[in-house]
């Protein structure tokens, strides 16, 4: 048994996370190990992905480090069993292990670190349950802890729970700073390995939330540098991060290819929805390339998986023409949300959607909370997303100058920030706005600019929607949207709203509300004068 627990350990400790659960494993079924040991073959299974064997062995080292009166170790397991079942979602079992561990340091009549960890949970439920101040105040607390027991883990855990904190408040910078401050102590290597995992994963998230792009591809290259072959554990959220960033930076192909390398791991519990996600990722590339089926069941495949699939299923169905389909999409899941930034992630769709159903007043809400969310949290992509809707909003609206304005800010920073395809969707729309007020050399530099990117990434559908704007090339002075132009030509042609709606795949009320726009933009009153107009201008 010595010669296999020494070559486990030997394994663990040049980080062969593999090798040593397998050759613990061995050592333990000859004779059971000691708590120590217990926690390294624990480590090891949680990192190449074995979930349940963590949990469970855990739980064995937890009962060994009580038998051999090891009562701060045994409250260490304790607490990391609480916190792993917690993001399970089993939160009757977290609760239990948690008051466990609190039970076994009632006892202790000198400070120590333990009693630092288990402050946080508490800031966790006071996070969820919006006590912000009172969730900084307990971090605080426990950062404090960490510093006078001298635990580098505990006072990165806190320090990263005040900087998410700070996120959430609008404080930005701050908390920001403060999550900079945890990822020096990861990438100098004075963290375990279980916290820098977890510190990599928070940060990385945290920044993508409030849309710190610069930020969250930095430490997804620490992360991807850091991250062994076999550690499942962070490997599959590293590539699923990797795919985020590369879909941005217009590596469709590396998307998918990254995304599915995650997808291809072995998950056990909750690293489950790290497949999810992987599945989302790779849905946004097929249905930005016009792949509507392999689209379809990627969504679908993330849902069962338990990651959200919208905005994307939504999206998808407004580019399959479903856009009624897509409003209820998207309006449920706008509905179920009521996180700031979790919306901000919702509303660019949702503006996109009402805009093609012809309604820019109903686009006029959505666009308007993200604008002061963006103000709110005041990042960059954010703010550059709260200008790209504003000015497609403008646009539908028939406020041309000030469209060109907000849509110039977005495509300087998609520019800046590397992003092909949110540029040339700015461009794109930056094209119609020329051509509405008679530049058509504007808007022909404009749309054969987008033309290019979208052919050089394989967006089928873009490419499709913008030649059919080049080649028609009609007069926009009117501010008829593209699809108020279709329903206006059908009235024109004599086709009744329930001939329309069936045409156009709308309902007839979305019917009604084209061409109560198309009445107020040409001042007209009756489809007669509107089929006048259309044959005067010669859209027919």
């Amino acid at each position: 048994m010595t010669g296999e627990l020494e070559r486990g350990r030997a394994h663990y400790k040049r980080q062969k996370w593999a090798g040593a659960f397998r050759v613990l494993s061995v050592a333990d079924r000859t004779a059971p190990l000691g708590g120590g040991d217990l926690e390294l073959l624990a480590m090891s299974a949680y990192l190449i992905g074995r979930d349940d064997d963590y949990l469970a062995i855990l739980e064995r080292a937890h009962h060994a480090h009580l038998d051999s009166h090891e009562r701060r170790q045994a409250v260490r397991c304790a607490f990391w069993l609480g916190f792993r079942v917690l993001l399970r979602g089993e939160v009757g079992r977290a609760t239990g292990w948690f008051a466990r561990a609190q039970r076994i340091l009632e006892d202790e009549d000198r400070e120590c670190a333990e009693q630092g960890y288990l402050l946080t949970p508490v800031v966790e439920q006071q996070i969820a349950a919006g006590e912000l101040e009172a969730a900084y105040a307990c971090a605080a607390r426990a950062a404090d802890i960490g510093v006078r027991c001298d635990d580098a883990d505990l006072v990165a855990c806190a320090r990263h729970q005040q900087g998410r904190v700070r996120v959430a408040q609008g404080r930005v910078e701050e908390g920001l700073a403060l999550l900079d401050e945890v990822m020096v102590a990861v990438t100098a290597g004075e963290l375990s390995l279980l916290v820098t995992g977890l510190m990599y994963c928070s940060v990385i998230e945290t920044c993508q939330a409030v849309y710190a792009l610069g930020r969250a591809r930095e430490w997804t290259v620490a992360l991807t540098r850091w991250c062994e072959p076999d550690m499942v554990a962070f490997t599959g959220i590293c590539r699923v991060h990797r795919a985020e960033i590369l879909q941005l930076h217009g590596d469709w192909q590396g998307a998918i290819e990254e995304a599915q390398r995650a997808g291809a791991l072995r998950f056990e519990g909750i690293a489950k929805k790290t497949a999810a996600a992987a599945s989302y990722q790779q849905a946004e590339v097929h249905r930005l390339r016009g792949e509507f089926a392999a689209a379809e069941r990627a969504y679908r495949s993330a849902s069962a998986g338990g990651f959200d699939p919208q905005p994307g299923l939504a999206l998808l169905r407004l580019a399959e023409g479903r856009i009624d389909s897509a409003a209820a999409a998207i309006s449920r899941a706008l509905g179920g949300s009521t996180d700031r930034l979790g919306r901000a992630r919702l509303l660019p769709a949702r503006v996109e959607i009402m805009l093609a159903a012809g309604d820019p007043q109903g686009a006029e809400g959505p666009c308007a909370e993200l604008e002061a969310t963006a103000q709110s949290f005041n990042t960059d992509a954010l703010r550059a997303m709260a200008a790209h809707t504003r000015g497609a909003v403008h646009l539908g609206r028939g406020a041309i100058e000030a469209a060109l304005c907000s849509l110039r800010l977005a495509s300087d920073f998609w520019q800046l920030a590397e992003a092909p395809y949110h540029t040339a969707r700015a461009r794109e729309l930056t094209g119609q706005a020329c051509r509405s007020l008679g530049d058509e050399e504007g808007a022909a530099l404009e749309l054969a600019a987008a033309a290019a990117v979208y052919r050089e990434l394989g967006a089928t559908p873009d490419l499709a929607r913008l030649e059919s704007i080049q080649g028609a090339a009609p007069d926009l002075r009117h501010g008829l949207t593209k699809r108020e132009l279709q329903v206006l030509r059908l009235v024109a042609a004599g086709d009744t709203n329930r001939a329309i709606a069936a045409e156009l795949f709308l309902s007839e009320r979305t019917i009604e509300r084209h061409l109560s726009n198309i009445f107020t933009k040409l001042d007209l009153s009756t489809r007669a004068a509107a089929t006048a107009w259309a044959y005067e201008h010669g859209l027919i």
